[in-house]
């Protein structure tokens, strides 16, 4: 499992022409859903991302996680991520979860953030979305399991 996480001060996703979420200040996640990933690795990368200070503190340090800067969560299935691209000059996505799969551990990476009392929307899983952001700073980072 991967998540893409992006620090961002506005964040939206669009499904045919509507909008259907969006978050001011906070992290946009792109999370990837691999063959091989169980509860456990849900749970844990859901901690990682939930937990992982990417927010400045009044010294301008990166020791605040998006609870504690008040932020949101948008988080967007991105079966992309689980691409292999280690050969040729085409993906293949032959280790990303089947869609049943991925769809119940983006579920469940969606309902640990909410029981953290955060502020978490999302995208539409399968669907074709348009998504913007503003990164901020930019800071983006890769975490996986």
């Amino acid at each position: 499992m991967k998540a893409l996480i992006q620090r961002v001060s506005a964040a939206a996703v669009w499904v045919e022409g509507n909008t259907i979420a969006q978050i001011d200040h906070g992290l946009l996640v792109l999370l990837g859903v691999e063959a091989g990933d169980d509860a456990a690795t849900t749970t844990r990368l859901a901690h990682k991302v939930c937990h992982y200070r990417v927010f400045s503190d009044a010294d301008g340090k990166m020791n605040l996680n998006v609870q504690q800067a008040g932020g949101s969560v948008l988080v967007v299935s991105q079966f992309t991520l689980a691409a292999d691209t280690n050969s040729g000059l085409r993906p293949s996505f032959t280790p990303a979860a089947v869609p049943d799969k991925a769809d119940q551990h983006y579920l469940a990476f969606v309902a640990y953030c909410r029981s953290l009392g955060l502020n978490t929307v999302t995208g539409q899983f399968g669907a074709d979305m348009q998504v913007s952001l503003t990164n901020d700073g930019p800071v983006t980072f890769l975490l996986q399991n």
